[in-house]
């Protein structure tokens, strides 16, 4: 694949590097337990809008034992909740939506899948951001890696969720 067609060139970030761990994600995002998709942030570029992170899969995964028995394959739509998290991340921490931080999905476009993902691999996300529109809006480009390999990419929109509104539902209480 040609340089020109990566969001970030592999040599400019390292993935033994910490700029945000588990516990830092979660002062962002408010996924938790089997809905985590996010291990480390390893970068991050202000300037450029470009976030960098992995969600490390093992044997005991929610989704080995339903997809698909035999031959566990991590499904795409979790490929694309590890994007939207790392997205959602990157906007929280810089305030892009204002005073309403609560993200949610607005849409998918042109995404592909291009590989499989199984247990014992490493997810490698990297977004840049496209377009934010300040309290409506947010969209970015992703790429998900596994050793240089390219599994999936597209386009992700966030929108704001009626944070109050959720949090009083009774569905909201562990």
């Amino acid at each position: 694949m040609p340089g020109k067609d990566l969001i970030l060139d592999f040599a400019q970030y390292d993935l033994d590097h910490c700029v945000a761990d588990i516990e830092e994600i979660r002062r962002y995002n408010l996924q938790r337990y089997q809905m985590e998709q996010l291990t480390r942030i390893v970068y991050e570029d202000a300037s450029r809008q470009v976030c960098v992170g992995y969600k490390d899969y093992g044997p005991d995964e929610f989704w080995i034992r339903g997809h698909m028995p035999g031959m566990p394959v991590l499904p795409g739509v979790l490929m694309c909740e590890a994007a939207a998290q790392l997205c959602s991340y990157y906007a929280r921490k810089h305030n892009l939506l204002g005073d309403n931080g609560v993200l949610g999905f607005g849409g998918l476009d042109e995404v592909r899948f291009r590989d499989v993902v199984t247990p014992g691999d490493r997810l490698v996300i990297v977004s840049a951001l496209v377009k934010v529109r300040p309290g409506a809006m947010i969209v970015s480009h992703f790429q998900g890696f596994v050793r240089q390999s390219m599994v999936c990419e597209g386009k992700i929109r966030g929108v704001p969720l009626p944070a109050t509104r959720l949090a009083s539902s009774p569905a909201a209480s562990p």
